[in-house]
């Protein structure tokens, strides 16, 4: 069998790697873009970082949306690795089918369900206990808990399977409890899993419109909803200049995790 040709090769990887880079690229390069259209370069200049700093909307939105994102993630992670051992190393018990329903059902129901579900639900809470009162972070945050943990139980469902059982086995022989065993043994093994579920569930609770949508109220509308609601108005190239500010943020972190994981190696 004849090896593929270097040159096909290179241009398939050209491609994809155009298909996936020149948005977020037209983006960055729009973000100096002197004009107040989105599409047409009329020279460089840094006026819409100026107009950012100064949108103290769409600055608190992303504070928002950053805190809802870290503290969901975090939720999400802590409960679905739980629920990810439980089907990983629990066998069937009953009512397994049922667990396995509810730990997915964020997977397959729509969100706009999944919105109107839980903003009815706090609004017969507030009217039988008076809480929480007004919609806002927690309301959101219980929002993106439930939609994420469900992507994190999978993930850890799937790293845990994978694992070879001899060192917790070996533990458990020379007197480990359980307990101690799965925080000395296994959450090392499957941290970098963790990271990943983490990333991952941050990313989902900083993208989502629909279930913030149902669940913010007045004074708390994060990132997302907010742009959506500005495009109807006409986008302005500040969102440019915002999305370029998290682009270097996040390029950021990722070289120092690849810096740290290959020093970790050495």
């Amino acid at each position: 069998m004849t090896a593929p040709n270097p040159w096909l090769r290179a241009l398939a990887l050209g491609l994809g790697f155009a298909f996936l880079y020149l948005p977020i690229a037209s983006l960055i390069v729009f973000s100096f873009n002197a004009s107040s259209m989105v599409n047409t370069w009329s020279g460089f200049s840094l006026r819409w970082y100026e107009s950012l700093f100064n949108d103290q909307v769409l600055l608190s939105a992303a504070w928002l949306s950053f805190r809802i994102g870290a503290l969901s993630a975090t939720a999400a992670v802590i409960l679905g690795t739980w629920a990810g051992y439980v089907l990983a190393r629990m066998g069937r018990f009953r009512g397994f089918s049922l667990y396995v329903g509810m730990v997915s059902a964020p997977l397959v129901i729509p969100e706009v369900v999944l919105g109107i579900s839980l903003l009815l639900m706090f609004v017969e809470m507030d009217k039988l206990f008076g809480w929480p009162g007004q919609r806002g972070v927690f309301t959101i945050w219980v929002g993106h808990v439930m939609l994420c943990m469900a992507y994190v139980a999978v993930i850890i469902q799937s790293r845990i399977r994978d694992l070879d059982r001899s060192l917790e086995e070996a533990a458990l022989d020379l007197g480990a409890p359980p307990l101690k065993v799965f925080f000395v043994i296994t959450l090392p093994l499957i941290a970098p899993s963790l990271a990943a579920a983490w990333l991952l569930s941050f990313t989902l609770s900083l993208d989502d419109v629909v279930i913030a949508s149902f669940l913010s109220g007045p004074g708390f509308t994060p990132l997302s909803p907010e742009i959506f609601s500005r495009v109807r108005l006409g986008l302005k190239p500040e969102v440019n200049a915002l999305a370029t500010l998290f682009i270097l943020a996040v390029g950021i972190c990722v070289i120092l995790a690849y810096r740290l994981q290959r020093r970790k190696e050495k």
